[in-house]
């Protein structure tokens, strides 16, 4: 009989791409991949470290392999397994950590899968970490997470990702092309571009530090790639987003308007404590050049709240920043200690209760953001991907400028592309619209 294997992913789109490259060599190789939920000969935990609750989770998943199968194999892979792999080695149940070369590999450390009595730990130093793995991940079958880029050079005092995913570094064009035609192969309308830095696209690309190409060239490639009617940029930072490549995406055949920019804070006094690499002129700019341009683009937004000096006058002033701004929706980070970076020693240690409010703030300043933008897109006519799941008899999609839009479910729907008119907000804030093109689009 095959062995069964099970993934679990915490944190973000490049994880869950990593994810889904490491099952499909565990297939390969014989392995039946199953539900998480489900009886396996192995788990793989795919960890986090950014936030605390990414870090407690973990146990929790370990228990839930165990209830599932006590004698199951269970490997913990990922950020905090780089990082703090004695310590993930220590938790009851887990036999094996390896770290972000090792992962990649990880089928060269397992044997019959007999369980360990102690967790064993293979872990290279990070400086080693210089090799690029190229990977993708298929979601709900309706779009896929691309990832271009791996590791970090900034040296954010917050941020613990350099130390867990090493130097930037860039996969070929070439490849990066190879992987988009396979998924477009497969079906899926959408590709979403991930990374660490996906704006430092080029660097690291044939294994040193010059860019052999820019991000503007990655997307003028992209565009290109026949079968491919949506891409998606997820996230990128404000100083590495330039006009030409907002005017690109403003002109483009496939790229959406919609813009993921990280901002951390709205006050320029906590943006140099973090070292951050421009100030709140920069991304008033950057917002402002997007919006020209592209008036129905939706823009979300990062931010950290209780970062080591933030007064209540400078989260008042990231606040009033972030109000005025004509932006979408915001990610709202409570700030955490993370072991070995510079923040954590930092003075001027925000309360953790204060911390809370301000997250609570800024939570509600996200719904005021979203329902005011969605409001502002009423009346216009889109065009909406639906998604895979019947939700409580609705199905959901998204227009190309990420309205979340919701209709009676519909099997014939599921990854579809429709012309809609939006017409009303509904008691859950999502956006109720008419059929333009009744036929299926694509």
């Amino acid at each position: 009989m095959k062995k069964k294997v099970a993934f679990y992913t915490l944190g973000c789109k490049l994880n869950f791409s990593e994810t889904s490259t490491i099952a499909r060599n565990f297939v390969d190789e014989g392995f039946d991949r199953v539900d998480f939920s489900e009886v396996a000969d192995m788990y793989v935990i795919n960890t986090c470290s950014v936030t605390e609750n990414a870090d407690k989770r973990f146990k929790s998943i370990v228990k839930q392999a165990q209830k599932s199968n006590p004698k199951a194999f269970v490997t913990a892979v990922g950020c905090y397994a780089q990082l703090k792999p004695e310590e993930l080695a220590a938790v009851d149940g887990v036999d094996l950590v390896l770290g972000a070369t090792e992962k990649f590999k990880i089928i060269d450390y397992i044997n019959d899968l007999s369980k360990n009595d102690f967790g064993e730990v293979h872990s290279c130093e990070i400086e080693d970490a210089d090799f690029y793995v190229g990977s993708y991940a298929i979601g709900d079958r309706t779009r896929a997470f691309l990832k271009v880029q791996d590791g970090c050079d900034y040296k954010c005092t917050y941020c613990t990702i350099p130390l867990a995913r090493g130097i930037s570094r860039s996969d070929t064009l070439e490849n990066v092309l190879t992987n988009a035609a396979e998924i477009s192969a497969k079906g899926i309308k959408e590709i979403v571009l991930t990374g660490v830095n996906i704006g430092d696209y080029g660097k690291g690309e044939f294994g040193n530090k010059k860019h052999q190409h820019t991000f503007l060239d990655l997307i003028k490639a992209l565009d290109e790639v026949e079968g491919i009617h949506r891409l998606r940029i997820s996230s990128i930072e404000p100083n590495l987003l330039k006009n030409e490549t907002i005017n690109f995406v403003s002109e483009s055949n496939s790229f959406v308007p919609h813009f993921h920019i990280p901002l951390q804070s709205g006050t320029d006094a906590i943006l140099k404590l973090m070292r951050r690499r421009y100030l709140t002129n920069l991304y008033v700019d950057r917002v402002t050049k997007i919006k020209e341009v592209m008036p129905h683009a939706c823009i979300g937004v990062d931010v950290i709240v209780g970062f080591p000096g933030e007064t209540d006058e400078y989260f008042l002033e990231t606040y009033h920043f972030l109000n005025e701004l004509d932006i979408s929706y915001l990610h709202v980070f409570t700030y955490s200690e993370r072991d070995n970076t510079a923040a954590a020693t930092m003075e001027g240690v925000v309360a953790k209760k204060v911390r809370s409010k301000r997250s609570k703030m800024l939570r509600g300043l996200s719904v005021k953001k979203r329902r005011a933008f969605y409001e502002s897109q009423l009346g216009t006519t889109r065009t909406v991907l639906f998604e895979s799941e019947n939700k409580e008899g609705y199905i959901y999609g998204f227009t190309e400028n990420y309205v979340k839009v919701k209709t009676a479910w519909n099997p014939s729907f599921m990854n579809t592309l429709h012309k809609i008119k939006l017409t009303e907000i509904d008691e859950d804030g999502l956006v109720r619209f008419n059929f333009i093109e009744s036929k299926v689009m694509v």
